[in-house]
């Protein structure tokens, strides 16, 4: 935690820093108010002095919380002056200190104020998201793909069963879990996502079923996992194709028990979780491949839903348009037919996603209150621009396998030998590079 400590006297200040930071908080000083003001960016507990030149502790304490209220304040007050931080904490501090204290009892009261900090976010983060209200009003289609896909979620939500979601990437999957979710018995516990492409392959254990202090090096601290994170509620395993082999085992372990361990512990703790899985890319051709296990396939596959892209559900385009017109518009804006029609004719291999960043754009670049077929602004990249080829479309002598080493090679020279970049460019995940390379006989060696 990012903690901020205003205190005129030097030593006392110093000693506080080294204390908190030897917590392992990133700890922030200043000798006035003034100074503390200027250094309130990203900071989740503020403790100062209720007596400083210049600005004093109250005056500070009003303006903090009109600042932000999220951020909790504890004072320091000299002996005898207990009638001051009562009338702090009637202004909002949550906790005061009396000088002289001790380091422990500065660590007990720091503990507290932060716990009062995490239940503050979580508080806001389900206001947030129940505000949001990700119901079927929240996914937009009168397609017949969009209408099966409204039915299941209907069917499903309210059961504990596991979903495997499929699609192509941007056609709203993650908007599809949530929706699942917040129509569930579950819908005021935790819903924790978790990019499994995102995640480097030597950190994925430890940030899905957390760590033990000692467990490697770096690890001062226990840490729960994302799994632990989620009792009681809904993880979204997003790209879960990208899963490694070894980590594969172990969630098996969780879908079939309720129950992980740590890293670095023996002990065995249960755990409460709907699981909610993503994938885009073909399952069942990895699993043919040996890079998913059978098992663990059969047990992400009990429900599973498909989710068309955009190009064949067309009709859904006009709707889905006027949806991000009113989201970032200002009201006075509207689409022509002949607007229409230029969405409708484009074939989105980013799917809504990239309709989404389209009429944005467009939005920001239009000069008129009406947008016409000339002010949609499409990105016309590679993806779009690709024809559509026949048998015989390979390089003369070449074999499909001769082809893809070619472009996996291409990709790596225009990368500068960066794996993450060369799989950018090819429009694969990382992993799915790293098995091709190992396909062709190129090593990982640097992992980068």
């Amino acid at each position: 935690m990012r903690i901020l400590v205003i205190e005129d006297e030097e030593k006392l200040r110093r000693v506080i820093e080294l204390q908190l930071s030897g917590e392992d908080h990133d700890v922030v000083t200043a000798g006035t108010a003034e100074e503390g003001m200027r250094k309130l960016e990203g900071v989740d507990l503020i403790l100062t002095d209720l007596k400083l030149p210049g600005m004093d502790g109250l005056s500070l304490l009003e303006k903090l919380t009109r600042e932000d209220a999220s951020v909790p304040v504890v004072v320091m007050t000299a002996f005898g002056n207990v009638e001051t931080a009562v009338e702090a904490m009637k202004r909002g501090a949550v906790d005061f200190l009396q000088k002289p204290f001790s380091l422990d009892h500065l660590s007990t009261v720091v503990g507290k104020a932060l716990e009062v900090r995490r239940l503050r976010s979580e508080n806001q983060r389900l206001k947030e998201e129940l505000d949001e209200r990700y119901t079927f009003g929240n996914l937009i289609g009168r397609s017949p793909g969009m209408r099966e896909v409204f039915n299941l979620i209907e069917r499903v939500a309210p059961s504990r069963a596991t979903v495997l979601l499929c699609g192509e990437s941007g056609v709203g999957k993650d908007m599809v879990a949530r929706a699942i979710h917040f129509n569930s018995p579950r819908r005021n516990q935790p819903l924790v996502k978790i990019n499994c492409g995102a995640l480097p392959e030597n950190l994925m254990e430890s940030e899905l079923f957390g760590y033990e202090k000692g467990a490697f090096t770096g690890a001062t601290i226990a840490k729960p996992g994302k799994f632990e994170q989620a009792d009681t509620g809904t993880v979204f395993l997003d790209e879960i194709g990208d899963v490694p082999m070894a980590v594969q085992v172990k969630l098996l372990r969780v879908l079939q028990e309720r129950e992980l361990e740590r890293l670095g512990s023996n002990r065995t703790k249960q755990i409460d979780v709907r699981v909610i899985a993503a994938t885009n890319v073909d399952l069942r051709a990895a699993l043919e491949g040996g890079r998913f296990r059978e098992d663990l396939y059969y047990r992400l596959n009990v429900m599973p839903i498909n989710i068309p892209p955009l190009r064949d559900r067309k009709e859904d385009i006009p709707a889905l348009a006027l949806h991000f017109l009113a989201k970032y518009g200002d009201g006075t804006q509207r689409i022509t037919p002949s607007g229409l029609e230029r969405l409708l004719s484009y074939e989105w291999p980013g799917n809504v996603r990239e309709l989404e960043n389209v009429m944005e754009r467009s939005l920001l670049l239009a000069s008129h209150e009406q947008l016409d077929a000339g002010d949609i602004r499409i990105d016309m990249g590679p993806k779009a621009r690709a024809p559509h080829v026949e048998p015989g479309f390979l390089p003369t002598g070449m074999t499909l396998d001769e082809y893809e080493q070619s472009l996996l090679k291409e990709a790596l020279k225009r990368a500068n030998g960066n794996k993450s970049q060369a799989a950018r460019i090819l429009g694969i995940t990382r992993n799915a590079l790293r098995y091709r390379l190992s396909q062709i006989g190129i090593e990982d060696k640097d992992g980068e």
